[in-house]
């Protein structure tokens, strides 16, 4: 590990922010480099309010690095085929380089199998099954973000992870099994855990890189963590704080367990903007390759 702290309050913050403003300034290089548009398509279905947020959102974001953003709207009342029919539309016109679709689908239509639809070749958020797959033969350009910017961020430290024990706390489909298979890509030793983990803190305390990607709040406490671990909080959630007013967490108890960690991602300010500037970077990936 490198330059890990030894004393108990010394934990080298791993920020999200920074790292991710360092990949935008790539992305916008080779963008200009390029010399030809690149463009990120985008389906949002019915009038979800958090949803139309985080579409206005990424088109700021997109601007702030060269990215053209097409929004594509269907009406709350779209059916599945409706849906898979746009989806396939966009797959087919050559025009269309990177594509997602937004969150939440009506509560009748089947995610996944919209997911699946979406062209491998243009599937920037990797949530293909195919394109998760890709993961095990070593294909990183447009593997899940969230996966992606958490190996990125476990690298930032320095950390030779050939050989090093891993554990991630989690196995989600997009987020904990990706991050697993891409830490086995560096020839780590690497645990996937669950709810059924017979004694999960005495497993974590024997390794050197803690990922917590569970979604449950502050699970993590300081005598879960080996002294000078690299831990990454991939959770988000939302609880009251002291004042009763809502305050976001991840799935790690940042205060304790910062005293123990070497390395440690905060919440907000981790994960959150590394996964923005992962979905950008294969943006541009698939529009230029």
């Amino acid at each position: 590990m490198s330059n890990a702290p030894t004393n108990a309050s010394a934990a080298h913050l791993i920020d999200g922010k920074a790292l991710s403003e360092t990949v935008r300034n790539s992305l916008r290089s080779r963008i200009a480099v390029a010399g030809r548009p690149v463009r990120l398509d985008a389906l949002l279905v019915g009038d979800d309010r958090a949803a139309g947020i985080y579409a206005m959102n990424q088109a700021s974001t997109c601007a702030e690095v060269g990215i053209e953003y097409v929004l594509h709207r269907l009406p709350a009342g779209a059916s599945a085929d409706d849906i898979a029919g746009r989806v396939l539309l966009l797959n087919v016109d050559d025009a269309v380089r990177a594509l997602m679709v937004h969150l939440p689908l009506p509560e009748a239509v089947d995610t996944e199998r919209i997911q699946s639809l979406i062209s491998p070749d243009k599937d920037v958020e990797g949530v293909n099954p195919a394109n998760i797959g890709n993961v095990v033969y070593g294909r990183r350009s447009l593997v899940p973000c969230t996966a992606l910017a958490t190996l990125e961020m476990i690298e930032s430290t320095g950390i030779q992870l050939r050989g090093k024990r891993c554990v991630v706390v989690g196995a989600s489909n997009i987020v904990g099994k990706p991050i697993a298979v891409l830490l086995m890509r560096t020839e780590a030793t690497v645990h996937s855990t669950n709810k059924f983990t017979p004694d999960l803190p005495a497993l974590c305390r024997t390794c050197d890189v803690v990922i917590a990607a569970c979604g449950v709040p502050q699970l993590l406490k300081a005598d879960w963590i080996k002294p000078g671990a690299v831990v990454i909080d991939v959770g988000i959630n939302r609880i009251d704080g002291p004042d009763g007013k809502k305050i976001t967490v991840g799935d790690v108890d940042f205060a304790a367990v910062r005293g123990i960690a070497g390395w440690i991602s905060p919440v907000p300010g981790g994960v959150g903007p590394m996964t923005v500037a992962m979905l950008l970077r294969n943006v541009v990936d698939a529009a230029l390759r």
